[in-house]
């Protein structure tokens, strides 16, 4: 979860970015607003971790402040990555202790947090830094650190008892990971580039990344690192002490070998589970074009949480919302990110609401404008399924998926492409394929979606893989996404056996054949004309620069498919209201008003994203909903005409009558035998 996993740098440089920041770390003087303090926290396991505080000097020692926290594997004094801190770009100091990792500096002192009454405290995870015992990459002990440290921050004598937790990659995955513990204190949590499911950092259905091999290796290092020999002697006894098992690193490392999704190791380690249902405040950041911590899982994530729910997406890759490149430009493309992530934290860590009203989520397309959604995906989205070409691909291991890191061959396997658009198409959320295969065990699958311009250059903006088990049918999500695809477009889906600037996994040489296949893309319905603040993102330019490739104009006249769905011009759906009455539960009867031409011929409900009713003929008038929930929810209706699929409809409603009479049946009263 590093900022940079670039297959083209030395291979030990690239894997070793993992779950690490573009931002230099190392030992440095504390800002001159702080007063540093070392601090012990001793869990009931008999782990002790290691704490460094940063206190606001301008204030008495027992003020009460409320605490921000970051908790991960980089704040060892002698540098973030240890030894490999010259060839990752990090200081690295085995000496002197001139104070705290400087990993976050950039935010605390961007944000002026400690003059705003924040307190800030970093902690070492288990085996690293000054934390004893053996690293769990993400495991129960790890999320165990997560919970003790939370908790020992609120029950502090300066500390309100409201935390917030900060980070970005592996110190997001702990964020996430104290919204799935749900410790005492914990207020709110702001997670940019997380993984949230650690098993997809290494594999996606069972196919290896080039990482899974040396990421696991490189924790073991920064793990066996030990601080400055200028440093407390509790730091450094604890830096070299293993209070776990014996062997545990090289136990770790074999278990993240386990390629099967559904090993124990890893079900502890998939924090979508542990998300669902919890309502502890989020602040989400995702790029869509992540080359590292890759964007697998986080609609599915993000969603799961029940609680108030922030979030900018877009098309960057491993980056901070502040992060610039030489030039001072954002490398996000978007202004504000020290002032919104405050006014976060403001409100839900002191209950201070701001005049300034933030989007509840920013999004960037794919040219480079900004959006405002209440949602994502949003409520507006529909799924339509295209039926793929069949046929027959070499499972050689030569195909390449784009000319941003690969070279040719491109375009190798079984294409399909949808009709030229007339108008503009958009998509927002996750692809999902279907693929029913003839081939033997550990053949390699992978589905790649393509925007194919005017000129014939296809641009990869969502794949997916999975490990064959043999013959049969796989049925898989691909990356999330959200891409508009201009009029004169096509979307081009490609069926191959392999992927290798992505994927590592070993090619078999077999002749894999493609009996059926089908991909399930999320449309959306409603028109978006609306923008926000936001500047097209660095990695987009450059990404739009190298991915495409050309496809021969005659694989796309020969591999178009006339029935595959595309979207009718999108709705003009207004804004989505509440219906001031409340309305019958029981029976809810809507109208359909149809259009001049190109009839309506089906209607589809969906309540609260899932289908609710179905109605066909030859021209649908009005149909019926029953039973909808209580409270409100939302309605949002698509309708399919011979000018193709689009929603009519997407508005929230307010049920206020039960689904049945309710009817109470006196039992007979039975005499106990005695």
């Amino acid at each position: 979860m590093h900022a940079a996993f670039r297959v083209l740098k030395s291979t030990l440089a690239v894997l070793a970015l993992a779950l690490i920041a573009a931002a230099t770390a190392g030992a440095a003087p504390p800002p001159a607003d702080a007063t540093w303090t070392q601090e012990y926290i001793h869990e009931s396991d008999g782990t002790t971790l290691h704490a460094d505080v940063l206190r606001p000097k301008s204030l008495p020692a027992t003020a009460k402040t409320p605490v921000i926290l970051s908790i991960g594997p980089y704040f060892n004094h002698s540098g973030q990555t240890g030894p490999a801190g010259p060839v990752e770009d990090t200081p690295y100091n085995p000496v002197t202790a001139d104070g705290p990792s400087d990993r976050f500096y950039d935010y605390i002192n961007g944000t002026h947090l400690l003059d705003r009454g924040y307190t800030w405290v970093q902690v070492d995870l288990r085996g690293f830094g000054g934390s004893d015992g053996c690293l769990d990459w993400g495991g129960p002990g790890e999320q165990a650190d997560v919970r003790s440290a939370v908790e020992w921050a609120a029950g502090q004598p300066w500390s309100t008892g409201k935390v917030g937790m900060y980070g970005k990659s592996y110190d997001a995955v702990t964020g996430l990971a104290g919204i799935v513990q749900q410790p005492r204190g914990l207020s709110a949590v702001v997670a940019q580039e997380p993984v949230y499911d650690l098993y997809r950092y290494l594999y996606m259905n069972r196919t290896r990344y080039s990482n899974s091999l040396l990421t696991p290796a490189l924790y073991d290092a920064i793990a066996g690192t030990p601080g400055p020999a200028a440093d407390e002697l509790a730091y450094n006894f604890n830096s070299i002490n293993d209070t776990a098992r014996p062997g545990c690193p090289a136990q770790n490392y074999a278990d993240q070998q386990n390629s099967d999704h559904g090993a124990d190791y890893w079900k502890p380690r998939n924090m979508i589970a542990g998300l669902r249902g919890k309502k502890t405040p989020l602040f989400l950041t995702q790029g869509l074009l992540e080359n590292n911590t890759k964007p697998d899982g986080a609609a599915d994530a993000f969603n799961a949480v029940a609680g108030p729910k922030r979030a900018w997406i877009g098309m960057w890759d491993h980056v901070r919302g502040n992060d610039t490149d030489a030039n001072g430009r954002l490398l996000m493309g978007r202004k504000g990110w020290f002032d919104e992530t405050m006014r976060f934290y403001d409100l839900y860590l002191k209950g201070q609401s701001s005049s300034v009203q933030d989007p509840r989520i920013a999004v960037e397309t794919n040219d480079g404008k900004w959006r405002a959604e209440s949602d994502w995906p949003p409520h507006d989205a529909f799924n339509a399924t295209a039926t793929l070409k069949p046929g027959s691909y070499q499972d050689d291991g030569q195909n390449n998926g784009s000319g941003d890191g690969g070279t040719p061959p491109y375009g190798l396997g079984v294409w399909t492409f949808s009709p030229q658009f007339d108008h503009e198409v958009r998509l927002s959320g996750t692809p999902h394929a279907t693929v029913d295969v003839d081939a033997q065990p550990n053949d390699n699958l992978y589905v790649d979606v393509y925007d194919v311009g005017p000129d014939n250059k296809a641009t990869l903006f969502s794949r997916g893989a999975y490990l064959l088990n043999g013959a049969g049918r796989a049925s898989f999500d691909l990356y999330d996404q959200d891409w508009v695809f201009p009029a004169g477009h096509w979307i081009g889906v490609l069926v191959t056996g392999a992927q290798a600037d992505w994927w590592a996994q070993p090619p078999t040489g077999d002749q894999v054949t493609v009996k059926s296949a089908s991909l399930s893309l999320p449309y959306l319905g409603c028109r978006r004309t609306d923008t926000i603040q936001g500047d097209p993102s660095v990695r987009l330019e450059d990404y739009m620069k190298n991915a495409p490739f050309d496809v021969d104009p005659k694989t796309i006249s020969d591999n178009t498919v006339a029935g595959f769905p595309v979207p009718g011009p999108a709705a003009n759906c207004g804004k989505s209201v509440v219906a001031k009455r409340c309305i019958d539960r029981r029976k809810f009867r809507f109208r359909v008003h149809q259009p001049r031409h190109g009839r309506i011929v089906r209607v589809t409900a969906y309540v609260n994203g899932k289908k609710k009713a179905v109605k066909r003929g030859k021209r649908v008038k009005s149909f019926t909903l029953k039973r909808l929930p209580k409270g409100v929810f939302t309605v949002k209706i698509v309708a399919r005409a011979k000018s193709g699929q689009r929603t009519i409809s997407v508005r929230k409603y307010r049920g206020c009558k039960k689904s049945r009479p309710h009817t109470h049946v006196k039992k007979p009263h039975r005499h106990r035998r005695r």
